[in-house]
């Protein structure tokens, strides 16, 4: 009998070293996946003036030429998901999206640029939802908040990394180098992924006599459950419109420092990183857990945590784009990021629980096809378009484009450091206050958001099985 017990706590306890490490690995690919997403907006200053590139051209290489293959093949991969290995996904994935990330640093022209990206998105396809599908068949109903949580620690983690090694490699030896040093490690991930992770049986962790759909449900019977589910819908829509604000502001973080408080690159990309990286881990840290906790009494909390969340973070970022001094602002959005990153454990578990488990990777990709496509592929670009045309109406002393080329990069788009002439402080003023305002305007967006989450919270008084 003790020899029986024996083997049962050594069994408990290596299911539960493999279940750690499952989780870490699947954690590094994700962060892995989020450094190659958003190294442009670490590079991105360097870029533009190298290659004379508009903030709108920098917003579509942040978001759109990324997210439209991203967001489209998403349900394509992830119905494959639903029939296939995972694992054996998750490892050509990452392969696929390393090495266009790395092509990215011998690009010559803006549109290789644009064409490397867009291969980013097509191998990022198959990885999120791909985890989703892993991990809910790891962990049980009662921790995949939790989970789901810690796998959110992914983008944070890889914006802490990406933002601190890229800002240092741009500022000493160009924007070039910092493709190759972010994209080749993603290779060790997928060769790791590949020999070391098991895929989990399909329904393996629900609670009583759950049930496991031998066969794939059609695609419109998944959209049917989740279109169906007010709840969802109202999730759905915060998820969205938060995306489009949380991922504009993100992305020319950067940019923003270095242009409007004259910062260099290697300080605007260490700030980024703490701001996005480690406020995000907080909010992820924090988002989850206390969903799962509250949710014990009361199942709206799943839509109030990210309602308050994203609530709180609108007049803190508002506040930061309007000061002049950056550590106060830089504190600010600090605060912001931890709140607006408590969204995505809570989010997930209910999409998850609506859901049966064959449909899950269907259902997480569904999600992220509009989120991304709304949010990273129409935030940046709306940013990049508006400050474009801030800065032409801020300028007064002709044509913005044209006279502040004559000015030269730097008149437009440098640090008020580098200021020579009325002309060129004309140039920079203009184009300082152009992303400020365009900050502040895609900010709005948020209000809008956490309205949706406090929606979602009335349906599943109304109806708690939505």
């Amino acid at each position: 009998m003790n020899e029986l017990t024996a083997q049962s706590g050594v069994a408990r306890s290596s299911s539960g070293l493999y279940r750690s490490w499952f989780l870490l690995l699947l954690v590094l690919i994700y962060a892995s996946s989020f450094v190659d997403r958003i190294i442009i907006a670490v590079v991105g200053q360097a870029m533009k003036v190298e290659m004379n590139l508009s903030d709108l051209q920098l917003g579509l290489l942040n978001g759109l030429a990324f997210s439209i293959f991203y967001s489209l093949l998403g349900l394509p991969i992830a119905r494959l998901a639903e029939r296939f290995n995972r694992v054996a996904l998750i490892a050509i994935s990452i392969t696929a999206w390393s090495v266009m990330t790395a092509l990215c640093g011998t690009a010559g022209a803006y549109w290789q640029l644009l064409l490397y990206r867009l291969g980013v998105g097509i191998g990022e396809a198959g990885s999120t939802p791909t985890s989703h599908s892993l991990i809910s068949d790891q962990f049980g109903p009662r921790r995949r908040a939790s989970a789901l949580s810690i796998y959110a620690l992914g983008p944070p983690i890889g914006v802490l990394f990406g933002a601190l090694g890229g800002g240092w490699v741009v500022q000493h030896m160009g924007w070039r180098p910092v493709f190759f040093v972010v994209g080749l490690p993603g290779l060790v991930f997928g060769l790791l992924a590949w020999i070391t992770l098991r895929e989990p049986k399909r329904g393996g962790a629900e609670e009583g006599a759950a049930r496991n759909l031998e066969t794939v449900p059609p695609l419109r019977d998944v959209l049917k459950v989740l279109l169906k589910s007010r709840v969802f819908v109202q999730m759905l829509l915060g998820t969205m419109i938060g995306g489009f604000g949380q991922y504009g502001i993100n992305l020319f973080i950067p940019v923003y420092l270095t242009r409007v408080y004259g910062l260099s690159y290697a300080e605007a990309g260490l700030i980024f990183g703490l701001v996005i990286g480690v406020g995000g881990l907080i909010g992820n840290l924090l988002g989850g857990p206390l969903a799962d906790w509250a949710s014990a009494k009361d199942r709206r909390w799943y839509a109030w945590v990210p309602a308050i969340g994203t609530g709180i973070g609108f007049p803190l970022v508002a506040t930061a784009f309007m000061l002049n001094q950056w550590p106060v602002a830089v504190a600010l959005l600090f605060v912001a990021t931890i709140a607006l990153s408590m969204w995505n454990g809570p989010t997930f578990a209910i999409v998850h629980s609506i859901v049966e488990p064959r449909m899950r990777a269907t259902a997480s990709a569904f999600v992220f096809l509009l989120m991304n496509l709304v949010g990273q592929g129409l935030g940046p670009a709306t940013v990049g378009m508006l400050s474009d045309r801030f800065a032409s109406r801020l300028f007064t002393q002709g044509q913005f484009h044209l006279s502040c080329a004559v000015a030269g990069p730097h008149g437009a788009h440098g640090p008020a450091v580098q200021m020579q002439g009325p002309l060129a402080a004309a140039c920079h003023d203009a184009s300082a206050n152009g992303i400020r305002y365009a900050m502040l305007a895609v900010s709005i967006a948020l209000v809008w958001s956490s309205v949706h989450y406090f929606r979602a919270s009335r349906h599943f008084y109304r109806n708690k099985q939505s």
